[in-house]
């Protein structure tokens, strides 16, 4: 089999300048580059940038496959709607790693499986994995739980480790999360293991919800939160506003609430 290699990268907060696609342009003549992507695959030869870097300076979100069965996704957040800290309490593994970098929390995935079976139609998956930044954003947590899991499933974890929160809705993944388990090759069953102690997620907010909650903020804060929204210049506002949200409802604990963290080993086992 010949090699093949894709690399695809999407901005989404802000558009790339004319300088920035240059700069951009100059690591490759044949990549299709636009003011929010660079897509390009290699059959001979190699990337000439750094996937890394260019998530640091130009992009949101990268994916990377390679028919001898490397996976990669990378998605970047403003400080502001992810803390590094809760990036790196899920992710710190080879497999999953969150960084800080400027006034950005980037995570890092990544699968092996050279046994696995090659689909070159598989290129466009960014697209069906781009809104789980969203997701992570509003405050769901499912992405980075499961890429704990890929941590343990590929060993890096030590078997006493303990498993960090498990978030609501684990039993009954989005189609996007359902995208993410397949592209980094999730263990079901680890999965359905793991989803025993996660809370049902809550269902919509209902409008009065929503708007007893708003309600209650103070005047003035009310106030600026309209402000922020009508200047139009801070595209999270409303992952902020949804996770701060979630927060106050707080979630329901699950039946086993009161039992004690479960650990790699455990989970891994009981997958077994």
């Amino acid at each position: 089999m010949s090699e093949y290699q894709y690399y695809e990268f999407q901005a989404i907060d802000r558009p790339l300048t004319r300088h920035e696609m240059g700069e951009l342009r100059s690591f490759s003549s044949r990549a299709t580059i636009t003011a929010t992507r660079f897509v390009n695959s290699y059959s001979f030869g190699n990337f000439k940038g750094s996937p890394s870097q260019w998530m640091d300076k130009y992009f949101d979100a990268f994916l990377y496959l390679a028919n001898w069965g490397t996976h990669e996704l990378m998605l970047r957040f403003p400080l502001g709607v992810l803390d590094v800290a809760a990036a790196k309490r899920y992710c710190h593994g080879e497999s999953a790693s969150g960084r800080a970098k400027g006034d950005h929390v980037i995570l890092e995935l990544r699968s092996e499986d050279e046994g696995g079976e090659w689909v070159e139609e598989d290129n466009g998956q960014l697209s069906s994995l781009i809104s789980l930044r969203a997701d992570v954003a509003g405050g769901d947590l499912r992405a980075l739980y499961l890429a704990w899991l890929l941590c343990a499933q590929a060993g890096e974890l030590d078997e006493a480790d303990e498993e960090p929160p498990c978030p609501p809705g684990l039993a009954r993944l989005t189609a996007p999360l359902e995208a993410f388990v397949d592209f980094l090759r999730i263990d079901r069953d680890l999965i359905t293991v793991a989803a025993a102690r996660s809370p049902d997620a809550t269902c919509a907010a209902a409008h009065a919800e929503i708007e007893s909650w708003v309600k209650e903020l103070p005047e003035s804060e009310r106030t600026g939160l309209l402000v922020r929204l009508m200047e139009g210049t801070e595209v999270h506002l409303r992952a902020e506003l949804l996770r701060r949200f979630r927060d106050s409802r707080g979630v329901a604990p699950s039946r086993a609430s009161a039992d004690r963290a479960r650990t790699s080993g455990e989970l891994l086992k009981a997958a077994e």
